[in-house]
């Protein structure tokens, strides 16, 4: 397997500066192979973006040395971008875990995408290619089958943590410490560790604590319980579920991320019993006390079910007085203030709300935190040491949190994507960059909603836009009317009609003192309009919308 002088190479096309998108390619003379694929959901100023994903110019460029994709575990930030990658490039074969396997099918039927070369991933499966060697390790984190990948390539052993925290009581199985700590009695080269929560200090929360916080507050209340939590926490899903089944509480769910959750236990054998779950119309013969509704909408999404519920837009739910509604979930960055918003909503209803603090263990995370990296850190003992899926900042962290297990400075890397590190006669170093960066989604449509449309839209968003109709008689140069304005999002026409008047006789002056001095072009009158009227309107309402001429060309003698 050892080749002198070539070295191994490892990229990130997403997840670094960044807590989403993540996707890692190992790459070693003719072979790569690729490490999760996952998307990044857009912040605010992103208007009308969906998803944004990796820029995978690299892999097209060398498709053909393409192996296979090897999926962590089944969260969107890991798989969500995997309908993207099959449309632009052949992926021989996807090695997935069972819950990520039906997840990613899923996901392809919905986008009608034919893929079937899949194997699911097993704590003894071996994938053998000309240069790897790869096997899995299993890990905890907050949905079944989560894996860290240790891959054997001709310059070292590369340990990839994926997703995990450690926790000595979980819902699921434990993660496999023995294989972790026997990878690091072989020697890894180079460890590549989440960094989600490398700022918070401590250790997570066991799972079983949130399971028996929520048993005691269902055990209690004697009325409806609503619980949002993420969809996606499938663990938190199975223990909502037998819980309600300890108190003779039948579940609702709404939403349909949920939906397609409680199905995917309940086909896997998370879940047993599917008597638990009713329809909304079979509540209407149970007592309060008998009912457990589970939702989406735990970030404040105003479209999912609790928003709906909160605003009272739900049609099948109404809330009561001696409702008590369960945030099980942290907020996530940027999302804060919409939470606050349907929690107040919520207790001008009147009911009871439960969020997690440090006097109600109601979340925990599924990443690990400070004390947790060490332990990784610890039962790896990498030579080299590069901080993954995080901002800036938490890779900053993890990288003094590997410091001060031992790993030498020098020997640590933060790196952003497209960077390469290399492998080659056992040192590890920076060596150049690829092309990487964002591609964002919108719709159906793939790379084509550049900065340019996403400023536009921010100005309209802003300060509107303002359509202006005029008609030009061509062969003399001449404007018939006079122009015709409209406007959306900037100002309300019929209520400020001296403002609208000045704008039409400034696009009026501009017209005819163009036309007197130009012979006529369509896209130089436009351009002249726009160049002249923005400052006008800036001058006089502080705005600057996005201007649209519109010509109408009358060519009569």
């Amino acid at each position: 397997m050892k080749e002198n002088n070539i070295a191994t190479k490892v990229v990130a096309l997403g997840g670094l500066g960044e807590v989403g998108k993540n996707m890692y390619i190992i790459e070693h003379n003719e072979e790569i192979i690729i490490i999760d694929a996952g998307v990044m959901f857009p912040e605010e100023g992103l208007l009308g973006v969906d998803y944004v994903i990796q820029d995978i110019t690299y892999l097209k460029k060398n498709a053909d040395k393409i192996k296979a994709l090897f999926i962590t575990h089944g969260h969107e930030d890991h798989i969500g971008g995997i309908p993207f990658l099959l449309q632009a490039i052949h992926v021989p074969k996807i090695y997935a875990p069972k819950i990520a396997k039906d997840l990613i099918t899923k996901k392809l039927e919905e986008r009608n995408i034919k893929y079937e070369d899949y194997e699911v991933i097993t704590p003894d499966l071996e994938v053998k290619t000309k240069y790897f060697k790869v096997e899995f390790v299993n890990t905890t984190h907050s949905i079944p089958d989560s894996f860290a990948l240790k891959v054997t390539t001709p310059n070292g052993i590369i340990f990839e943590t994926g997703d995990f925290k450690f926790d000595l009581t979980p819902i699921g199985p434990m993660a496999n410490i023995h294989k972790m700590a026997a990878a690091g009695m072989e020697g890894v080269t180079l460890l590549l560790s989440d960094s989600t929560n490398a700022l918070s200090a401590g250790y997570s929360k066991s799972e079983s604590a949130v399971d028996g916080t929520l048993n005691d507050i269902i055990a209690k209340h004697y009325g409806r319980v609503i619980i949002a939590t993420f969809a996606s926490n499938i663990y938190r899903v199975k223990h909502i579920a037998e819980t309600c089944k300890k108190y003779n509480r039948k579940i609702v769910v709404f939403g349909r991320s949920m939906e397609n959750s409680v199905e995917l236990a309940l086909n896997n054998g998370l879940i047993s019993d599917k008597t638990l779950f009713i329809e909304a119309n079979q509540a209407k013969s149970l007592k309060r006390n008998e009912i457990c509704i589970l939702c989406t909408g735990s970030q404040g999404e105003p479209l999912a079910a609790l928003s709906r519920i909160a605003n009272g837009q739900h049609r099948q739910i109404s809330l009561l007085n001696d409702d008590l509604v369960i945030f099980s979930s942290s907020p996530i960055p940027g999302n804060a203030e919409s939470i606050n918003r349907i929690i107040n909503k919520l207790y001008l209803k009147g009911v009871r709300v439960f969020t997690n603090t440090e006097f109600s263990d109601i979340h925990t995370s599924g990443h690990a935190k400070e004390e947790e990296l060490k332990w990784m850190l610890r039962l790896i003992k990498p030579k080299y040491f590069m901080p993954m899926h995080g901002e800036y900042r938490m890779l900053k962290q993890h990288a003094e949190i590997g410091m001060s297990c031992g790993i030498p400075k020098e020997n640590i890397m933060i790196c952003s994507n497209g960077d390469v590190v290399e492998l080659l006669n056992g040192k590890v170093q920076k060596n150049g960059t690829i092309q990487a960066g964002d591609v964002y989604v919108d719709g159906s449509r793939v790379g084509d909603i550049g900065s340019n449309v996403i400023k536009d839209r921010k100005l309209m968003s802003q300060d509107g836009i303002l359509i202006t109709i005029l008609n030009i008689n061509t062969l003399q140069r001449k404007l018939l009317l006079k122009p015709n304005v409209t406007a959306r999002g900037f100002v309300l026409v019929n209520e400020n009609q001296e403002l609208i008047q000045k704008i039409e006789q400034k696009i009026a002056d501009v017209t005819n003192g163009y036309l007197l001095k130009n012979p006529y072009n369509y896209t130089d009158l436009k351009n002249q309009i726009i160049l002249e009227l923005l400052p006008f309107i800036n001058n006089l309402t502080g705005r600057k919308p996005i201007i649209l001429p519109v010509i109408m060309e009358v060519n009569q003698a």
